[in-house]
């Protein structure tokens, strides 16, 4: 699966308290959740999906990104009210940039974050875990993405946690009856791991 371009929006003038969610692994049981995050007016848009997403479709890709020996590393963020069950609000995930040996120390970065979730530090909280993940287990050295150059919120996020402009692709995709342009950024390992050899 390729991931798509990043989705947080342009947050509100009064930014709310941060939102208390808990961070997982991604299963097979979020099919669902997740098609109904991608299917939102205020989420899709911003991403690579075309609308009416299923979850059978989503079950299919997931299993993919499950299956032993695959490099995906996909978290959730999900967050309950009262006694009410848990409701998954964000996705996030790093993938593979492809099977080629001179590139398994990179991966594309993709999050989406539901609309009445965005601006409350769910995104932050995602890219702190998969950015520690990447630095410090995964052997990953640049983390790639694209987002649509008009997503202001996202672009800083990215900024936030160290990615950098690299590119901008001009008409790089249709967006609800228009081509957009978007941005290449990506960030290297603050501080690659070395070796300290024992005795």
């Amino acid at each position: 699966m390729s991931p798509p371009p990043s989705t947080p929006s342009a947050p509100s003038t009064s930014r709310p308290n941060p939102l208390p969610v808990s961070l997982r692994r991604i299963t097979l049981h979020d099919a669902e959740a997740t098609a109904r995050l991608m299917a939102h007016p205020e989420v899709q848009p911003n991403t690579m999906q075309l609308p009416y997403p299923n979850a059978e479709a989503w079950r299919a890709r997931l299993a993919d990104m499950l299956a032993p020996g695959k490099g995906d590393m996909v978290l959730v963020a999900e967050t309950a009210a009262g006694n009410d069950a848990p409701t998954v609000v964000a996705l996030a995930g790093l993938h593979p940039s492809g099977l080629a040996l001179r590139r398994r120390h990179a991966v594309s970065l993709g999050i989406s974050v539901a609309a009445g979730a965005q601006g409350q530090g769910v995104g932050k909280a995602l890219m702190a875990a998969l950015c520690d993940y990447a630095d410090r287990w995964a052997q990953v050295l640049r983390i790639e993405l694209t987002v649509f150059a008009d997503n202001a919120h996202a672009v800083a996020l990215y900024r936030r946690f160290g990615f950098q402009h690299e590119g901008l692709h001009r008409a790089f995709a249709l967006r609800d009856g228009c081509y957009a342009d978007v941005l290449s950024m990506a960030r290297l390992h603050p501080a690659p791991p070395g070796w300290a050899p024992a005795g």
